[in-house]
């Protein structure tokens, strides 16, 4: 069974997560570690655990997703996996939080790039992705059937949707990804978002404003 741990980190509050099984080996999704606490915070638990990390995965590449992908791949021999269109944003990275005061260390680039229909494995355990544009023009999800929970980067949030004014975003394409990639996992999915709580399908076909 897959356990998942949340860490909330850097300015822009952005979740991180850990998923890892019985085996002791874990995905890192989103790696947001910004301050050196928050990398020991980061590598404490993953130490704690005895978990063996193999994959540094990111829904997309916006700054606060990838502030800590190079502390990730240094710490423990991993290259960061994403889909392919998302390259530009993450080439942007390092001027665009210059410009906010934020020094953003290079992310080192895939070795391979991932896509709708894709599995990525760890311990007995799999995650399926289905591509989500529209935050941004790479952004893809991991769900996971038999448990029913999807990591959602900045797609669908409680009770709002990702931002769309950022380059790249598109807001008829997010919606599109929303209503025909994410609602049709079933009402019973728990949606674990970038940014904020978790939420599940059903409470936000019911509530959200921008589904209805």
């Amino acid at each position: 069974m897959i356990q998942i741990q949340t860490f909330t980190f850097n300015p822009f509050q952005e979740n991180t997560f850990v998923l890892y099984d019985e085996t002791k080996e874990c995905v890192i999704i989103d790696p947001g570690c910004y301050s050196d606490s928050e990398k020991d915070e980061l590598a404490n638990f993953v130490e704690k655990n005895e978990l063996k990390p193999i994959h540094l995965l990111n829904t997309h590449c916006h700054i606060d997703h990838i502030l800590g992908n190079k502390f990730v791949s240094e710490q423990y021999g991993l290259l960061p996996q994403f889909n392919e269109k998302d390259v530009e944003i993450l080439l942007a990275t390092t001027a665009y939080g210059s410009s906010m005061g934020i020094n953003v260390e290079t992310s080192p680039m895939p070795e391979n790039y991932l896509n709708e229909g894709d599995i990525v494995k760890f311990g007995n355990s799999e995650l399926e992705i289905i591509f989500t544009p529209g935050h941004c023009p790479g952004e893809i999800c991991f769900y996971h059937k038999g448990q029913k929970f999807v990591i959602g980067g900045d797609v669908l949030f409680y009770g709002s949707i990702g931002r769309t004014d950022l380059p790249g975003g598109d807001y008829a394409t997010l919606i599109s990804s929303i209503k025909n990639k994410l609602l049709p996992l079933g009402d019973d999915y728990v949606v674990y978002p970038g940014h904020g709580p978790k939420t599940n399908i059903g409470l936000e076909k019911k509530q959200n404003p921008f589904l209805n």
